[in-house]
This record gives C-alpha cells, sequence and structure tokens, in this order.
C-alpha cells in the first residue's frame, strides 16, 4: 500500500508538471501584470559620481522618500528627505535637484495637460535648513532652479515668473500670455508632441539671463474634441492643432537681463521652426537651433547676449529632411558634439565654437543610436550603436579624435545604459528576446560587470509553465531589400499543415519593431494568438530606421506608398509557404500601423481577408503640420502624395473583414479619422466593425479598457482568422 501511494503521488507530481509546462497565457494575465517586469526607479547621479538618489514610495503609510544609494555597494547611505517629515504634504510625485544638490524641487498634486506637460503644486525644500517653501499658490508648469538655487523660473497661465527663494520677491518676465493665443516659456501643442519638448525657456550659466520661446498661436485653427463623462451635459475642449498646410504658431526667441529687467529680441533671420534652445558654456553666448517649414535646413545660431548679435554658426540642408535630437554637447572650450546623418547614416561630429568641423568621432554603414555624454576629464565619447546588427543595441566609448573605441556590453541584444555623473560608472539595462530585463552595474572604463541589481528571475522561472513559442528572427527579400523580420510560430508547429497568419506592422519613419529585446505586452497576447493555432509576423520595411538615411527616407512625399508595397509583397511570400492558409492572413497596427494595416486590406485585398485599424490616421491632411509636412511637405505642394496614400480614397475596395477603433478624446490622432473613414465605408456600401472608446485618448486605456480592448481583437481575429483553423489543419493533412 505505501508503494502504491508512492508511485500515484510520483504519477500525480508528473502529470502536474507536465500540465503546468503546457499552461495557456489569458488576457486576464496580460492586462492584469502577471508578467509586469521588475525594473529599477529613475535615479539621479550625485555630483561626486560615486552615490545616486531614487524616489521611494512607502504604501503602507503612503510616504514617498529621496534615499542616497551609494554605487559600489547598492546599499542605502541616507534618506534624504522623507515626506513624513513635511507639514501639509502626505507624498510627492517626483524631485529635482538644484545644480549644487543644495535644494530640491518637490513635485505635488501633478496632472497630466496633454502627452508630455503637466501642472502641480510645487515646492521647494532646502536640505541644510529643511525649510520648505511653496513656488506658487497655484498649480504651475516647468518650475527651474537658477544655477546658484537663488531663484526659481517657471510658467503660470502662459506667463513666465521668477521667484527670488531668498527674499520671496516675485518677477514677472511677460505679461501678454493667454490662452490659445500667446503662450511664453512652454511649447504649444505641435512642438511639445513633435518636437519632444515642454520647458521653452533656459537659465544661463551665471543665472544673470534667461532666455525663453514665444509662441503667437492667435491665427493656428482651433480643434474641439467632445467630453463625455458623468454629467447631464457633455464639455468640449478645444485647443490650438494646426494640421498639415495650415498655420503654425509664430515663434520669436527672446533673453530677459534679470538685472535691468530688460528683454531682447533675437534675431534668427526668418526662422519658422525653434526646435531647441540652449545656453553654451560661455555664459554670454546663447545656441539656438533654428528650420525652415519643410525641415530641410537646420542652422544653429550663437547670440551674444553682451553685445546681442547673433551668428549662423552651422547649417546643415538635407533633400528630404532633418531630425531633431538632444544630442548637442558643449566642452568647455565652447567646442560642440553634434550627431548627423549627413555621411549618409547617423553619426557622431566634433565642432569647433567657430562651427568648423574639427573631425567626425564614429563612422561606418551603421547607426549610433543613443548618445550619452563626454567625458571632460578623459576626453572620451559614449555612444549606443547597431554596430553588431541592425536588431541588437551595445554601448561604445570612443576617443574625441575618434580613436580607441571600446565596446563596453557584452550581451546579444538590447543594452541600454545610465552613467554617474563622473563616467565612473554606468548601470546596463540588457535584455533579448529569450531574456527578461537585467540590471547590472559595470565599470565605465572597460564596461566590467561590478555586481547584479535586478534580474527578473523570477518571472523567468515562472515563465517556464506556460506553452511559449521562440521568437525567430530572419530577412525577407522583399523589393530588392533584405528587411527584418521575426516570426512566432505555434509551439507544435507542423509544417505539413496550414496555419493563418497575423501580421504586425508600425511602419513610420524611423521606427523599429523588429529588435533583439524581451517582450512588450503585446508579444504576449501575440504568444497567446500563437497557443491557438496561429503564425504572427512582423516586418520592418523601407522607411523603417536604424539601416541608413536613403533606407529611411525613401518614403519621403509618399508616405504608406513603398511601406505598404512592402508588406503587401512579404504576404504575398508568405502566402507562397505551404505551411500558410493564403486565404486567411490578416495584418493589425496602432496610430501609424492603423493606417497601414487599412491601406493594406484596401489596397492589398487580394491579399489580406482581415485588418485591425487601431487610432489610424486615414488621411494626412488632418494631421498636424510638423510631424506630416517633414515627410510629405505640404498638401498645397504635394497633394497626389496626400490623396494616392489615404485610406478614405480607396474604401471602395475592401473585401475582407475590417474593425476600425478610435478613442474620442484622442487629441494625437483626433477621432475625425475614423469617422470620416466610417463614411467613407458607408457611402462604398461596406460592411464593417468598428469600436468607439467615449473620452479615452490615443492610448486607449484605463480600468478594463485594455482587457476588453484586446478581448473585442482576439474575439475578432477568432471569427474572421481563426475559426477554420482546425478544418484548414485536416485538410492539409487530407491533401498530404
Amino acid at each position: 500500500m505505501k508503494r502504491t501511494f508512492i508511485f500515484s503521488f510520483l504519477l500525480l507530481g508528473l502529470a502536474s508538471a507536465l500540465t503546468a509546462q503546457n499552461q495557456k497565457i489569458t488576457l486576464e494575465e496580460i492586462w492584469g501584470g502577471a508578467f509586469r517586469t521588475e525594473g529599477m526607479d529613475a535615479l539621479h547621479s550625485m555630483n561626486n559620481g560615486q552615490q545616486y538618489s531614487v524616489l521611494n514610495f512607502d504604501r503602507n503609510s503612503r510616504t514617498t522618500s529621496i534615499d542616497k544609494y551609494d554605487y559600489k555597494t547598492l546599499e542605502k547611505v541616507e534618506t534624504i528627505l522623507s515626506s513624513g517629515e513635511l507639514d501639509g504634504i502626505q507624498y510627492f510625485q517626483s524631485y529635482e535637484f538644484s545644480e549644487d544638490e543644495s535644494k530640491l524641487i518637490l513635485a505635488t498634486e501633478v496632472e497630466s495637460v496633454y502627452r508630455r506637460s503637466t501642472l502641480g503644486v510645487f515646492y521647494v525644500y532646502d536640505i541644510e535648513s529643511k525649510k520648505l517653501t511653496k513656488i506658487s499658490d497655484h498649480k504651475i508648469q516647468e518650475p527651474t532652479f537658477s544655477p546658484d538655487a537663488s531663484k526659481v523660473a517657471y510658467v503660470l497661465d502662459n506667463n513666465i515668473y521668477i521667484k527670488n527663494l531668498e527674499d520671496n520677491g516675485l518677477a514677472q518676465v511677460t505679461s501678454d500670455g493667454e490662452k490659445n493665443k500667446i503662450i511664453n516659456g512652454v511649447t504649444d501643442w505641435v512642438y511639445e508632441e513633435e518636437f519632444s519638448f515642454v520647458r521653452a525657456f533656459d537659465w544661463n550659466k551665471s543665472g544673470t539671463h534667461l532666455a525663453y520661446i514665444r509662441f503667437d498661436e492667435s491665427e493656428v485653427p482651433e480643434f474641439s474634441m467632445d467630453v463625455y463623462g458623468q454629467s447631464l451635459y457633455p464639455t468640449q475642449q478645444v485647443f490650438k492643432y494646426p494640421k498639415a498646410g495650415e498655420k503654425n504658431s509664430e515663434v520669436s526667441l527672446h533673453v530677459y537681463e534679470l538685472a535691468s529687467k530688460e528683454t531682447s529680441n533675437v534675431d534668427l533671420g526668418n526662422a519658422y521652426y525653434i526646435p531647441r534652445i540652449q545656453w553654451t558654456s560661455d555664459k554670454n553666448k546663447l545656441s539656438a537651433q533654428v528650420m525652415n517649414r519643410h525641415q530641410n535646413d537646420l542652422k544653429l545660431y550663437f547670440y551674444d547676449a553682451k553685445n546681442k548679435e547673433s551668428k549662423v554658426i552651422l547649417e546643415e540642408t538635407d533633400e528630404a529632411y532633418i531630425d531633431i535630437t538632444d544630442n548637442l554637447t558643449f566642452l568647455n572650450d565652447n567646442s560642440f558634439v553634434w550627431t548627423s546623418e549627413k555621411d549618409g547614416y547617423n553619426h557622431i561630429y566634433l565642432y569647433s565654437k567657430e562651427g568648423e568641423l574639427v573631425n567626425q568621432i564614429t563612422q561606418g554603414d551603421w547607426e549610433v543610436t543613443n548618445y550619452y555624454g563626454f567625458d571632460q576629464k578623459t576626453s572620451r565619447i559614449f555612444y549606443q550603436s547597431v554596430e553588431n546588427g541592425s536588431i541588437n543595441r551595445d554601448i561604445y566609448s570612443i576617443g574625441l579624435n575618434g580613436k580607441g573605441k571600446v565596446r563596453l556590453s557584452s550581451g546579444n541584444g538590447t543594452n541600454d545604459a545610465v552613467f554617474s555623473t563622473d563616467f565612473t560608472y554606468y548601470i546596463n539595462t540588457f535584455s533579448n528576446a529569450r531574456t527578461p530585463y537585467k540590471y547590472t552595474l559595470n565599470r565605465a572604463k572597460n564596461g566590467k560587470e561590478i555586481k547584479e541589481i535586478v534580474t527578473n528571475e523570477e518571472l523567468r522561472s515562472a515563465l517556464t509553465n506556460y506553452e511559449l513559442s521562440e521568437k525567430e528572427f530572419s530577412t525577407i527579400r522583399v523589393n530588392g531589400n533584405d528587411l527584418n523580420m521575426w516570426t512566432i510560430r505555434p509551439k507544435d508547429f507542423d509544417s505539413s499543415k496550414q496555419y493563418p497568419v497575423l501580421m504586425y506592422q508600425y511602419s513610420g519613419p524611423g521606427s523599429q519593431q523588429v529588435a533583439n529585446r524581451w517582450n512588450s505586452s503585446n508579444d504576449y497576447w501575440y504568444q497567446m494568438l500563437a497557443q491557438k493555432g496561429y503564425i504572427v509576423v512582423c516586418i520592418d520595411g523601407r522607411g523603417t530606421g536604424f539601416k541608413g538615411a536613403d533606407f529611411k527616407k525613401v518614403t519621403y512625399q509618399e508616405l504608406g506608398k513603398y511601406e505598404v508595397e512592402d508588406q503587401i509583397a512579404a504576404a504575398k511570400q508568405l502566402a507562397s509557404l505551404p505551411y500558410v492558409d493564403e486565404e486567411r492572413i490578416g495584418i493589425w497596427g496602432w496610430s501609424f500601423g492603423g493606417f497601414m494595416s487599412s491601406n493594406c486590406i484596401l489596397k492589398g485585398n487580394d491579399v489580406f481577408s482581415m485588418a485591425i485599424a487601431v487610432a489610424p490616421v486615414t488621411s494626412w491632411r488632418f494631421y498636424d503640420t510638423v510631424y506630416t509636412e517633414r515627410y510629405m511637405r505640404t498638401p498645397q505642394e504635394n497633394a497626389s502624395g496626400y490623396d494616392d496614400n489615404s485610406p478614405i480614397n480607396y474604401a471602395s475596395n475592401l473585401k475582407g473583414d475590417y474593425l476600425l477603433i478610435h478613442g474620442t478624446a484622442d487629441d494625437n490622432v483626433h477621432v475625425q479619422n475614423t469617422m470620416r473613414m466610417a463614411e467613407a465605408l458607408i457611402q462604398a456600401n461596406k460592411q464593417f466593425d468598428w469600436a468607439i472608446y467615449p473620452d479615452k485618448n490615443h492610448g486607449i486605456y484605463g480600468g478594463k479598457t485594455r482587457l476588453q480592448l484586446y478581448t473585442k481583437m482576439t474575439n475578432f481575429i477568432d471569427q474572421h482568422l481563426g475559426d477554420k483553423i482546425e478544418e484548414s489543419l485536416e485538410l492539409k493533412e487530407i491533401k498530404n
């Protein structure tokens, strides 16, 4: 009896283990956070280069603290500040040190405005005296210390103010700010979204001058969105949104002198855009990057605040467009580091303070993908690149003279770094398709790993219980190009059977979806679909990034032409494979990807039988100036480029099953796109499915929204691609 019991127990255990290894992924797990990775909170490297600070939140007491850690030991050294010590503040949501680390700005009651902009109630905390000072009784934007931490500049109601922390005096720098008309010191909607910054003012090195951009959006057309909310009557959100070909804000650059309280206008010629301003290492020299409307002529100006003269130091032109970056770095002598695609690939250059080229620091038929900074002490540049293949990322250092390059990372996949202030250490984040995020402490000199910080071994172990398929990387030859591709097949894939295929798409200019990195939430969804019997494929076609300027910019003035041609051609190749059911090839995408999936099912209606488009652009005439005109010029100049590639003009081509999804509060890609697409399909007498999410923005999230959304998409895929999976598999076997 005893032996029988043990044997039965072993059998039960074996059965349980086998069952565990075949556990199926569910949508509830994906959107409930079951596969969330452990990471590191954003850290601030202290000036000494040996320590860093992190914002920690205590869930039990609901208090926050700023804690200091040692790089060498990773042990906590001290608590700089806890909200439990403060009167009137239960917790703060973020913090910022002054340059000398003597004071902190604490953010409370933060609320979002748009993608990057926020409003909040802010305080200054003096670390030595422990004095807490409220900056303003109102919700303000972008409070920023002067270099000596004696003042804070901020924006309130589109005007700039400077608070003197020593005597609580308040200086109003501008007074003409007005909603939907004049903005001083922070960006308008389109600058924030497309030039990726909010704070449009900057202190000089001595704190004697404040430079700022003024936006006159008086003549920019207004866009309004209904907000349904919970009240009896909906409200409207009205804001300035310049659509392609319409008027932009008129921008101007100004410098305010604190001593005289005088404001000077900076002459920038016929500047149409001012996407970056930055004071140089010289306290009197302000730099400004200026572009024309086509964004193919970039000028770097130096303005001398002393003699009030401006001069073009550097100019770059391109037949297509020039991307704006945050890589401009001034050395002590005011020479500067700059990145450019002028040799056909994105590389790092060194220029003298007069704007003369000293040397090209990096070169080769590969791209620099991130610039980390310059170590003045060792005269070395730190950067990330795709030297090890366009789907991988590695970290390197190199001398300012372009010699002595050292590869610091070792793992084959995606490496990223956060360096200590003095470039002694860096925290490396590594992942690939098989390895969840791993954080390690490394020496910046040689990349040597000092110790592991976070490994995500618990997640890796938990995933061994699931039926997961390998993400296979390859290339596919399409229209004369070798395109990067990944494939996820069912775990029990059998080449003698036939499977439906779902293609995922984005393809926005310079983007990348085929990358050797750890799973996003969508990857788990693809695994779930593979468990159901689908093959999931993603291909980065022409126009995507990190393979050189020519490959990326071939789509100029024709967004949606070559990208769609590549997806259709790739789908035809997939359809020719013996294990693919050519009658069941679907495609889906979000935003630019929704634009792509819509075009694919319309222009490739003989290949694609199903498409899902989430928050799609359906005509580039509806999208904003900065993004659209960068790649298309204006509709007035390039009407055919706009109309020949807009899904709303091909509604009559629809043959397959089409699901259209949008949030009504999408301030980015307006629901107007979906409404006009729906009307075009209705007038073409085409049947389609759609889902509208009330008061949801471009991300369509909140509460159980994502779970409901992905349940809807999964059901749609099952209904139109998967309802005959078993039949297809059995039919193939019979044929064989």
